[in-house]
């Protein structure tokens, strides 16, 4: 940004200051920036795939889970805030010297495959809602071979996505383009998914308000058992399947509620932040405007748009099983037809019960006619189980409005804003990644390094031809998500100590209660994440994943000794 117009947007907070609360207010909204840039992130796939389906899978008792982790994460990223714009230092370099090499390093790279991964589900929500709900006459299955269409929604997706890139690095003007250009995603998702809400509120019985407030009290006993809504569906089946079911419905939610909280602050956010806060030329002027952005820009809109997806899943999702898969019949006697996708998954399930009634051994002698006459004589209260529980895709979801909005106009909210999310968010995985590759290259934060770094991300484009068709494209964002857990604490810790480090801040370090407070609420947000990460190890590669960390611990410390003894 231009040197006249860091001092210009400074002088107009200063002079605002000096009038009062109303002129600060005006003046912070229209100086806003990098909190609407990490809404673009935070609003993008895993957010919207990791909502749905903690309605579909939790109804609305998981409605806590992500304001609680917005939360958090607004802590850390209000004191990475506070340390980059105290010290006008950039926090990798700043890590390395101060705090510790392995922690910087961990940090940035950790946040490079961050990246990279999390443009897999971008990638592959933009192509499903693009050729299920805005284009399925000119993209859908039966318009065009799938290579074709994945292809050529991938290529217009990194074309503009590029675009947008050139643009932020052309200066004050692309800055301007590109910060408009993502308040307007932002707030087109809010508009769309509030919209259905209030469309549910008032139609017909309305909403389950009671239970809605009830759903945004924490309960971590969903970390070790299922929600309530199954207990008829489970006292059904017999004793012997009931802990079958149950281990599976456990494991599905502890893997959507780490994945929710991954994605509402990831560790590519912590990078995000202070980099294109320093890009800006912001300093100690803008720290209260920097935590104005982040709660307006980032929480508000967060707030509404997760807890509409959550109302409108449990709604239209939650134990009920996916109708055509139980041999369902119409108004008009014909048999429902199950949606695309919907059938391999619910016999996949059906096997694995079938496998533990009869053995592996049995199950795999028999032929696939024996084994779909098996499963097809399962109890009913099993293969009601594997109804409920299989992932639901983009058409499916896009069609739990239709009978509220009509299927058109169901199929152009969901579709629009699940694109726009993952356009938003892929491109601004590209700025990250930017920045990225500058600093590991010690460059400054433009030029063609910076923008060689952003094009990185687009090796997402991939995602749709390596995720099989009979999966769900949404569920991808899950697994990505809590890999994104995993890394999240290297982020948290280095900050902690970073905001502890007297040489580093010098006399911005916070004081007295002051620190404290920072201290007390920092140590909270990373050991929730330290809990999500070691959870998330241990239930993925058990003693496997330990022992990475401990070795990533165990070097921290060998450094931090050897710096010492030659400092």
């Amino acid at each position: 940004m231009e040197p006249s117009s860091i001092e210009s947007n400074r002088e107009l907070i200063n002079s605002a200051r000096k009038v009062g609360k109303g002129a600060m207010l005006k003046a912070f909204i229209k100086l806003s920036g990098p909190g609407w840039l990490q809404s673009a992130i935070t609003l993008g796939g895993g957010s919207l795939a990791t909502a749905l389906y903690l309605g579909v899978l939790g109804g609305l008792a998981f409605l806590w889970l992500q304001p609680i982790a917005m939360i958090m994460g607004i802590i850390m990223l209000s004191a990475i805030g506070y340390i980059t714009l105290s010290t006008g230092e950039k926090p990798f370099r700043a890590i390395n010297k101060h705090v510790n090499p392995v922690l910087g390093w961990g940090w940035i790279i950790a946040t490079l495959l961050a990246n990279c991964v999390w443009a897999l589900p971008q990638f592959n929500l933009a192509t499903a809602a693009t050729r299920q709900n805005l284009m399925p006459g000119i993209f859908g299955e039966e318009a065009m071979p799938a290579g074709a269409a994945q292809t050529i929604i991938g290529l217009v997706i990194a074309a503009i996505a590029i675009t947008f890139i050139w643009s932020y690095d052309s200066g004050k003007k692309g800055v301007k383009i590109f910060d408009g250009m993502l308040k307007g995603v932002v707030g087109m998702v809010v508009i769309s998914f509030f919209g259905v809400v209030v469309k549910m509120a008032t139609t017909g019985d309305g909403l389950p308000w009671g239970e809605i407030v009830s759903g945004f009290i924490p309960d971590l006993s969903l970390l070790s058992k299922p929600t309530a809504s199954f207990d008829p569906a489970l006292a059904a089946v017999s004793e012997h399947m009931r802990e079958f079911w149950t281990g599976l419905i456990i494991a599905q939610q502890r893997d959507v509620m780490i994945g929710a909280a991954a994605t509402a602050v990831g560790i590519n956010m912590t990078l995000l932040l202070p980099y294109s806060m320093l890009k800006r030329g912001w300093d100690k002027d803008f720290r209260g405007m920097a935590i104005f952005d982040l709660s307006t820009g980032l929480f508000i809109p967060f707030l509404l748009v997760t807890s509409c997806i959550v109302i409108v899943a449990s709604s239209q999702f939650h134990a009920h099983p996916a109708p055509g898969l139980l041999g369902e019949k119409d108004a008009n006697g014909q048999i429902i037809q199950p949606a695309s996708g919907l059938l391999s998954q619910y016999k996949g399930l059906a096997t694995q019960c079938l496998t533990v009634e009869l053995g592996p051994e049995a199950v795999a002698a028999l032929s696939p006619d024996q084994l779909d006459e098996k499963t097809a004589d399962l109890p009913l209260p099993d293969r009601r189980m594997a109804a409920m529980l299989v992932k639901r895709d983009a058409g499916q979801l896009a069609q739990s409005l239709a009978p509220l909005t009509g299927s058109t106009v169901a199929n152009a909210i969901f579709g629009f804003g699940v694109t726009g999310m993952a356009v938003s968010t892929i491109i601004v995985l590209m700025l990250i990644n930017g920045f990225v590759i500058c600093e590991i290259a010690n460059k400054p934060m433009h030029g063609l390094t910076y923008k060689l770094g952003a094009m990185m991300p687009l090796i997402g484009i991939i995602g749709p031809f390596v995720w099989g068709q009979a999966k769900a494209r949404f569920w991808l964002a899950v697994p990505t998500s809590v890999f994104g857990m995993v890394l999240l604490p290297i982020a948290y810790f280095s900050f902690f100590l970073l905001m502890n480090s007297k040489s580093f801040l010098k006399e911005n370090m916070p004081t007295g209660g002051k620190r404290i407070a920072w201290n007390t609420a920092m140590l909270i947000a990373a050991s929730l994440a330290t809990f999500g990460s070691l959870w998330s190890l241990w239930s993925k590669l058990h003693w496997t994943g330990i022992g990475i960390l401990v070795s990533f611990i165990t070097l921290a410390i060998i450094v931090h000794v050897v710096r010492k003894k030659t400092a």
